[in-house]
């Protein structure tokens, strides 16, 4: 084939070893799929791009076991900004075992998990660029080039997460509208000869500024600086100090830099998620201003819904529109982050006079009413998702969330084997045969004082199935006496969905 070396084909590729692709990966794997990570780069980024896991980010974690590692090493921080407003969003009353936002930085984060996806059995090459593909009506081959030369490799399905300027999404055509960047930040990783002794947010007609210590005496300083708006400059030290003395009267005795550069406001959002046997995922399928740290999360989250969707098509046993749903529930939720980023990114630039009353209008107004500052927090922990179901006579708790209060919740521990969960919540073992139904399905069932601890929605349910990602995929009322046979359409709804796996 013209000199292009054939490689043994896998059931799916996933381009981009970064955190989203990495926890794909390890979804596949978990799931029994053969999985490779083909990556562009020969070693990973010394610097970290994103600094910070949300609340539902580490409940997806601890769904798999994995969020007692990050919280041992990470820095818990009880609020955090929405545009950089003054008035910070207290994450402390919210309803999960993580009310706070974990410092945590990237390159750690990507340690972590690819250790938990080369542990699953998945095959990783850096140093490895897509550069093209096609697909047919049963496959999609990608083309490779490597430091041995170029190859072809072959799977059922390719998924992007390989940022937002996606090779696989062009290869695929798949359109990324939006709009270009009309204001740039800055970000600058230095050592603080005279740091200030807490996480430092200003703003200003002089600008906006955040610096956070990252360890070892380092900080990273970031913001908006009005004065300097070509994108083409290169950010030096010596602009750096400039900036950070206008915005705070000092430059903390800034010095020995390890990373500078600019970023801008572009904001593009892909027109669909999948395209025949295409996928995308995080900053591939949405881009956006960096405001709240939001960006690696979501795309984790993406990962969380489509891993175990993939994997029940891949192996022949997902239900009519199974894997579109990725695309129609999540969709929607990129959808809302182009929007309160951009949001966001409004109040940081907003210097002027008139900019200046409007975030001092929403600081007040956020300091009034809980209610909004409650709305606005769950937006960022990414708390506020539920998936609309197909069927508008749906159970109301079908697609939110399954709630955790403790870090050791049922739903966190029962999940960990990556199937879903039946909870039997009657409190009276009053499953029966649906319980063994269950069971031969491969779907565990566990006993949950969900109905107490859930608040009143989940008041007089009798039982639920809860999907892979920790999302409510049926749940059944507890007052009617045929409980069990109400589980047992339930389940048959769910076909061989979830039958157990073979080979």
């Amino acid at each position: 084939m013209n000199g292009i070396k054939e490689e043994a084909p896998v059931q799916v590729i996933v381009v981009g070893a970064g955190p989203v692709g990495l926890w794909l990966a390890a979804e596949l794997a978990l799931a029994g799929v053969s999985t490779l990570v083909l990556e562009r780069d020969e070693q990973r980024s010394p610097h970290s791009k994103a600094l910070g896991l949300h609340p539902r980010t580490l409940e997806v974690l601890a769904m798999r076991g994995l969020a007692r590692r990050f919280v041992a090493e990470g820095v818990p921080l009880p609020n955090w900004h929405f545009g950089m407003l003054e008035r910070r969003l207290d994450f402390t009353g919210l309803g999960t075992p993580y009310p706070f936002m974990l410092a945590y930085p990237q390159v750690r984060t990507e340690e972590l998990l690819e250790r938990r996806a080369r542990d699953l059995g998945v095959s990783i090459l850096r140093g490895h660029s897509v550069t093209g593909l096609t697909q047919d009506d049963s496959s999609v081959t990608v083309e490779v080039a490597g430091a041995d030369g170029t190859s072809t490799r072959t799977a059922q399905f390719v998924v992007g997460c390989d940022g937002a300027g996606s090779t696989v999404r062009k290869a695929a055509g798949i359109d990324f509208p939006g709009t270009d960047s009309t204001a740039y930040g800055f970000i600058g990783e230095v050592v603080l000869d005279d740091p200030p002794g807490t996480v430092v947010s200003t703003h200003n007609a002089a600008g906006a500024l955040i610096a956070l210590p990252l360890g070892g005496g380092r900080h990273r300083v970031t913001g908006f600086d009005p004065a300097n708006q070509n994108a083409g400059d290169e950010l030096t030290l010596e602009e750096l100090r400039a900036i950070t003395s206008r915005v705070t009267g000092t430059d903390y005795g800034m010095r020995d830099p390890s990373w500078l550069t600019r970023f801008g406001n572009a904001t593009r959002h892909a027109a669909t998620y999948r395209k025949d046997r295409v996928l995308l995922a995080g900053d591939a399928a949405h881009m956006h201003w960096p405001a709240g740290g939001v960006g690696l999360n979501v795309g984790v989250q993406d990962a969380m819904n489509l891993g175990w969707k993939l994997a029940a098509e891949v192996q022949g046993r997902a239900t009519a529109g199974l894997l579109d749903s990725y695309h129609d529930e999540r969709h929607p939720v990129g959808e809302a982050l182009a929007e309160h980023t951009l949001a966001q990114g409004a109040l940081i630039t907003a210097i002027t006079p008139d900019g200046q009353a409007l975030r001092s209008l929403l600081n007040n107004l956020l300091a009034s009413h809980p209610n909004l500052e409650r709305a606005l927090a769950e937006k960022l922990a990414a708390l506020d998702i539920t998936y609309t179901p197909s069927d508008p006579a749906a159970h109301p708790l079908v697609g939110t969330r399954a709630p955790a209060t403790e870090p050791d919740s049922i739903i966190f521990s029962a999940l960990q084997g990556g199937r879903p969960v039946l909870l039997d919540l009657s409190g009276g073992n009053r499953l029966g045969r649906a319980a063994d139904s269950a069971s031969a399905m491969g779907i565990e069932t566990h006993p949950s004082p969900l109905a107490e601890t859930g608040g009143p929605d989940w008041s007089g349910v009798g039982a639920a199935i809860i999907r892979p990602d920790g999302h409510v995929w049926r749940a059944v009322d507890g007052s009617p006496a045929n409980l069990e046979s109400a589980v047992m359409r339930s389940l048959d709804s769910l076909e061989a969905t979830f039958a157990p796996r073979t080979g």
